[in-house]
């Protein structure tokens, strides 16, 4: 037998040191569906990350949760994991180490809503305290929606039926897409500029995507400041969004 001869634990700490004098290794981020997820007792959370081609074992330690995680991840979530790649020397095998964890498309949509939901219940923005009254017979109700669609007809109707004689006054907004957002908000800002007794700001349903533009932190803002009573009809009753927290009143 010719050469040197290494112990196990010399080649699993000769292994280590080249993942840590790897770059890329330290700061890597890895997409994959999320398996055999388990929440430890001690606060850790141990899970493998796997796609089409193969699987990566990982960890998230707790102390890395409370900045690194926000939402409850869970098997089948498609992620994509910040962190490093490191070898655990004792048992010769390597893997990720998570510092931060996000959702991919639409399941990243629901984290940003979450988070802004958040933010925003903690400034006060939801309190009953500054919902304002809706009058009981309006003579004028503005309409921030699209000029087509369901919605606009169906508010059309509704107020026919309620009260005949109420004049509705319409702002054509675009509500989804780029520029939605800051569309409604011209629109918030020209009724209660035209002195309306209220408002309806609203859509038909859709996906989350669609309806993205009411999840929005300055459509928000524009419905809490106005001074105009706002009720908000955004969607179908399952379909929930940031303006039906902040508006006077949900549909």
């Amino acid at each position: 037998m010719t050469g040197s001869i290494y112990s196990v634990g010399q080649v699993n700490a000769y292994i280590k040191n080249m993942f840590a004098q790897d770059f890329m290794m330290k700061h890597i981020y890895v997409r994959g569906e999320v398996s055999n997820c388990k929440y430890h007792t001690s606060g850790h959370i141990y899970f493998t990350l796997k796609d089409e081609t193969g699987t990566l074992n990982a960890i998230m330690f707790a102390g890395n949760r409370k900045g690194g995680l926000h939402f409850p991840m869970k098997e089948g979530d498609n992620v994509v994991v910040l962190g490093a790649v490191r070898v655990y020397e004792r048992d010769g095998k390597y893997q990720l180490y998570a510092q931060s964890i996000i959702l991919e498309g639409a399941g990243l949509l629901y984290q940003k809503f979450e988070e802004l939901k958040k933010e925003l219940e903690e400034m006060g923005m939801f309190a009953e305290e500054y919902k304002q009254p809706i009058p009981r017979f309006p003579r004028t109700v503005g309409v921030v929606t699209a000029p087509t669609g369901a919605a606009v007809r169906d508010i059309q109707n509704i107020a026919a039926r309620r009260n005949p004689y109420v004049q509705l006054i319409l702002y054509p907004a675009q509500v989804q897409g780029e520029g939605a957002a800051e569309s409604i908000i011209n629109g918030i800002f020209a009724l209660e500029h035209y002195g309306v007794d209220v408002m309806i700001v609203g859509r038909g349903g859709g996906s989350i995507e669609e309806l993205w533009a009411f999840n929005e932190e300055s459509v928000a803002r524009a419905i809490f400041e106005c001074t105009v009573p706002v009720i908000s009809a955004v969607g179908h009753e399952t379909d929930t969004t940031i303006a039906d927290y902040v508006a006077d009143r949900r549909a």
